[in-house]
């Protein structure tokens, strides 16, 4: 299983709606709504790597209010 988490920052107050929508991909695990330069962060998972790449940048950039991402991709077999 690969795995991403992805720091997301939004627009300002949009914050519950981003996450709303974040609800709905099936392979984001967690959510989390945080304080400080990232408004949330995210879990990402998938049996294929190319998969979890085009989630993240067809599915959760594509977001209304996303303003930027930054993806940390896990190294399989140090978790």
């Amino acid at each position: 299983m690969e795995t991403a988490y992805v720091l997301i920052n939004c627009d300002l107050g949009k914050e519950d709606e981003v996450i709303e929508n974040l609800k709905h991909i099936d392979s984001i695990k967690e959510i989390h709504g945080t304080y400080g330069e990232y408004d949330i962060i995210v879990k990402v998972e998938h049996v294929e790597k190319m998969k979890l790449q085009e989630i993240i940048v067809w599915n959760i950039r594509k977001i209304d209010h996303v303003r930027s991402t930054l993806t940390l991709l896990g190294i399989p077999g140090q978790n």
